[in-house]
């Protein structure tokens, strides 16, 4: 009878042990954001995304994660609002906790349109890589960094071959429901030589300030970026001042 009680207690622990070890969908983290550029192109004006990210499961070492952001931007050539891009960005994700950092396998997909303009064939590329993501707190401050680095596995027009993109955000709360946040971040894509051009470098800097409510934030910020091929049909940076807002889901 000993065996048979051992087997009993073990298949009546299972789904106990089960249940605190794996957790699904137990996180979802919602943006959508606007901001105004000071700049004389008139295909660039404002700059709008909203998008996503879900955990489909937790299994304690690690999760699986799923993210999409769509990316519109207008100018005033045509109207004063006038719609001229659309960009989608799609990542699936693996990762595993090593002492304290989400380090990850992540497949990712950005495909560019236009709005209001001929364009026939496709512009767009899928990567595979490593992200290792962490986050630091100490008292009311909080650091988050982010580094990824990829390499091109299927692409259409474009000359990328691999791409590093990191990024850093620190929030320093002044108030229960209030901080001022910065954060910066740099982007290298190395190319192909079939443009006619060298390896290409992007950065991004933001100030602000963070005001909390119940069930969301509103992020207020300042930003001057330099970014790469800004325009889908030319290779070339842009670089701009802009300010706008960020609404985001407050998690628990």
């Amino acid at each position: 009878m000993r065996p048979v009680g051992v087997l009993l207690l073990v298949l009546t622990a299972t789904p106990a042990a089960a249940q605190t070890s794996v957790e699904f969908f137990p996180r979802f983290d919602a943006v959508l954001g606007m901001e105004h550029f000071v700049e004389d192109d008139p295909r660039f004006v404002w700059d709008a995304r909203f998008g996503g990210e879900l955990d489909f499961v937790d299994f304690g070492r690690g999760r699986v994660t799923f993210a999409a952001e769509y990316e519109v931007l207008l100018g005033d050539e045509f109207r004063i609002f006038d719609p001229n891009q659309g960009n989608y960005t799609l990542e699936g994700s693996m990762s595993a906790r090593v002492r304290g950092v989400d380090v990850a396998g992540v497949f990712h997909h950005v495909s560019r349109h236009l709005s209001d303009r001929p364009k026939r064939h496709a512009i767009d590329w899928n990567m595979v890589g490593a992200r290792v993501r962490g986050a630091l707190s100490r008292g009311s401050t909080t650091l988050e960094s982010r580094v990824d680095v990829r390499g091109a596995v299927q692409r259409s027009y474009v000359d990328y071959r691999w791409e590093l993109d990191a990024a850093t955000r620190a929030q320093v709360r002044v108030a229960t429901r209030a901080a001022v946040i910065a954060s910066g971040g740099v982007r290298v894509l190395g190319v192909d030589g079939s443009r006619a051009r060298g390896t290409q470098y992007g950065a991004r800097g933001e100030g602000g300030v963070r005001l909390e409510g119940s069930a969301a934030a509103v992020e207020l910020f300042v930003a001057a970026e330099r970014r790469i091929d800004p325009y889908q049909l030319e290779f070339s940076t842009g670089s701009w001042l802009s300010a706008g807002f960020r609404l985001v889901t407050r998690m628990p």
